[in-house]
């Protein structure tokens, strides 16, 4: 009966761990994302002073390639009998498939990112199904790696909170240029 019991307590164990927001699944994406994120106060040249950007650094990627190039042909006399084979030595190279690559994008800044502000975030990624964990306006690894869904689509694999993004969300007013009349 002692078995039976521990079974029961390990099923219910099991299953609270997999609660109906899928908290077990954010977890395991939280672990994914890097600890350190922030805002750079560097600026790319250009930018206009008073703003802040994110950096998103994409590594390159290289590839090894063994090859077999041919030394001396096999000589073959002519009823085709092979009378020295022929001779290769190996050659390993690596080429880069993808150049690394830096992007700079605008990103809200520090004293945008209140509490309140992220607890906004949380909501609006939590309403694309994108955010599992509760809302508790912290910038945390579940949250960044939530970010990091919805930007990475649109061409920014970025756990930082890029400006547009927060635009998209509605949590940032989009600036229009004014008609003169």
């Amino acid at each position: 009966m002692t078995s039976k019991r521990a079974l029961i307590t390990m099923a219910f164990l099991a299953m609270s761990a997999c609660d109906a927001g899928g908290a077990l699944q954010g977890n395991v994406d939280a672990l994914r994302e890097p600890d350190v994120v922030q805002i750079r106060q560097a600026q790319p040249p250009g930018a206009p002073p008073g703003t802040c950007w994110g950096k998103s650094i994409s590594p390159a990627v290289i590839e090894t390639v063994t090859e077999q190039i041919l030394v001396q042909p096999a000589q073959v006399n002519v009823d085709g009998q092979v009378l020295s084979p022929a001779i290769y030595r190996t050659e390993t190279l690596q080429r880069i498939v993808k150049e690394r690559r830096e992007t700079w994008f605008e990103a809200p800044c520090p004293d945008i990112l209140t509490s309140d502000f992220i607890a906004s975030v949380q909501r609006a990624l939590k309403a694309r199904d994108l955010y599992r964990g509760r809302i508790t306006g912290i910038m945390d690894a579940r949250t960044r790696g939530a970010i990091r869904r919805y930007q990475a689509p649109l061409g920014l694999d970025s756990g930082i909170l890029a400006l547009e993004t927060a635009r998209q969300f509605g949590l940032v007013a989009i600036t229009r240029e004014t008609d003169s009349f």
